[in-house]
């Protein structure tokens, strides 16, 4: 090797070994903070948060979350994630006021914080983000439930945790526009805590419970699918429909065994995007999440904020037999 090759070689290599930190240094950090590991519809939203950092070019995703649906798991998250500074903190709650000390901690260090999907309260982020309107979600999951009850009928409702502030938002909002479907009764409310094998559990208990039940509605993608399972093993195809939020990918199969009509839900993709871009614009750029304010949101276009500093991001989509197979292979 001659003597400039070497000199070239050591000052690429002097070069690389600064620049890499230099480049580590310029990353913004932001951390996708879950409900728990190991469930679609937010492995859905990490996707989302990926393709927003790719577009954006200088965002590293941390995509983390408990093992389990607890508040005291997603602290122990935040605590983390405060000791390794992170730049930005996007997370979908398990308790609604829970979090706030570890969130307030957390903005008090200038990380910024919001929620997503499930929020938290207002003292412990800048803003949320809804998947979509509130009320509109508590009256497409009673009105899925009533299309296939034309003379009325018993439904019940098997929900996450009893502490999860979206859920129980949907819930109210249904429970306000119960009374427009003709004949609905709404007969009892179960948490499955969004595990598979509890909430297989009390939708077998559900349906021992009132023999003559009609609908399972269920706000919550592990739940939806457990309850569909249910349904099939007891043998109430045709009499039970299994009905909520869901993902086409998980639903599929409860589409076509008939336990379940129809299902809705809104692209964890774009809520993950979404997130990721709001999460940089408040971090970067210098935006206020103000009432009023109007935040970019990428592809997914722009997002104004009301009085309590939340906005909803799109209308819920419905899936059944027309349109599940165009579906079930994107999320």
């Amino acid at each position: 090797m001659s003597v400039l090759k070497k000199v070239m070689t050591s000052a690429a290599l002097v070069a690389a070994m600064f620049a890499t930190p230099v480049m580590a240094q310029d990353d913004v950090r932001i951390a996708i903070v879950v409900k728990a590991l190991g469930i679609g519809f937010f492995e859905a939203a990490a996707k989302g948060a990926e393709e927003a950092a790719a577009e954006l070019g200088n965002v590293e995703i941390i995509y983390t979350g408990p093992t389990d649906t607890t508040a005291e798991g997603q602290i122990e998250v935040i605590n983390a994630l405060i000791a390794q500074n992170v730049d930005a903190i996007a997370i979908s709650a398990n308790d609604t006021d829970a979090l706030v000390p570890a969130l307030k901690k957390a903005m008090s260090r200038g990380i910024t914080v919001i929620s997503w999907d499930s929020g938290v309260a207002a003292d412990g982020r800048q803003m949320h983000l809804n998947p979509s309107s509130n009320a509109l979600i508590g009256n497409m999951i009673i009105k899925m439930a009533a299309d296939h009850l034309p003379d009325g009928g018993d439904v019940a409702v098997l929900s996450a945790t009893s502490t999860s502030t979206n859920q129980n938002i949907w819930i109210e909002e249904m429970s306000k526009v119960v009374g427009d479907y003709n004949g609905i009764n709404v007969v009892a409310t179960v948490y499955g805590d969004d595990l598979a094998d509890k909430s297989y559990r009390e939708a077998t208990g559900l349906m021992q419970s009132f023999p003559d039940l009609d609908a399972i509605i269920a706000p919550t993608s592990v739940g939806i699918v457990a309850a569909a399972q249910a349904v099939v093993d007891a043998g109430k195809v045709g009499k039970v429909n299994v009905t909520g939020l869901g993902l086409p990918s998980e639903m599929a199969g409860a589409i076509e065994s008939g336990a379940s009509q129809s299902f809705a839900i809104w692209n964890p993709i774009d809520l993950g995007y979404s997130a990721t871009m709001l999460a940089y614009e408040l971090s970067q750029n210098g935006v206020e999440a103000a009432p009023g304010a109007t935040i970019p949101m990428g592809r997914m276009g722009s997002l104004t904020l009301d009085e309590n500093t939340e906005g909803a991001m799109a209308d819920p989509f419905v899936y059944d037999a027309s349109n599940i197979d165009e579906f079930k292979s994107i999320f």
